[in-house]
């Protein structure tokens, strides 16, 4: 048995996932267990998309490189209003839990799937709220990632978000020029500070430890 070999068994049997994996895979900090499930959900979600065509919410988690897929949806609001790419940004809107999700947007896409660590999102108020005790993450809204002209992005009480891939919130630039971490920021609406939240290290992550 070579020593590479010996080592995959080694991880598998204290649950973890093999070293030699690492490079093949997306950035996960999951036990074997977790991540062989994900996997199969990420897999599913793709042979739903295959099958049946894009769907009218995405979860964004289960993207393997989740920045091609951002920049293909900024890519078709570019083309379909014939402006250059590079003019183009983003607005965020958080949806009411509940609402019928199940007709695509005009421009833009639907998100879901992702959790917020160091605060929580208050349906009522439909803004960013403090934890409740003893709870470190919860789900975060689903969110409607608008295309728009830079100079038209809306302004508003928010906190800028930063959305990472997982709890580890650290990466190193690939070649591509992004992070193999850090996503983007995403504006959440809160009648607080961006400081308050900054010094809370509220963050959102697309996938959890557990």
């Amino acid at each position: 048995m070579s020593s590479e070999i010996e080592k995959l068994a080694t991880s598998m049997f204290l649950g973890r996932m093999p070293a030699m994996w690492a490079p093949f895979s997306y950035p996960t900090m999951k036990p074997l267990l977790s991540y062989a499930a994900e996997l199969y959900d990420r897999l599913r979600m793709l042979r739903d998309w295959m099958n049946n065509g894009a769907p009218p919410k995405f979860w964004i988690s289960g993207f393997f490189f989740t920045h091609a897929f951002l920049t293909g949806v900024l890519q078709n609001y570019a083309r379909k209003h014939r402006i250059p790419i590079d003019t183009v940004g983003w607005n965020f809107k958080c949806m009411p839990k509940g609402g019928n999700y199940d007709k695509k947007p005009e421009d833009g896409c639907y998100i879901y799937g992702m959790s917020l660590e160091g605060a929580r999102w208050d349906d009522t108020d439909m803004s960013l709220a403090e934890s409740d005790p003893k709870v470190l993450f919860s789900p975060a809204p689903l969110i409607w990632l608008q295309p728009c002209v830079v100079a038209d992005k809306r302004k508003f009480p928010c906190y800028s978000c930063p959305l990472y891939r997982t709890t580890e919130r650290r990466g190193v630039l690939a070649t591509t020029g992004h992070s193999s971490n850090f996503v983007i920021n995403i504006d959440l609406p809160s009648e607080k500070s961006q400081d308050h939240w900054i010094r809370r290290g509220v963050a959102m992550l697309l996938t959890l430890s557990d």
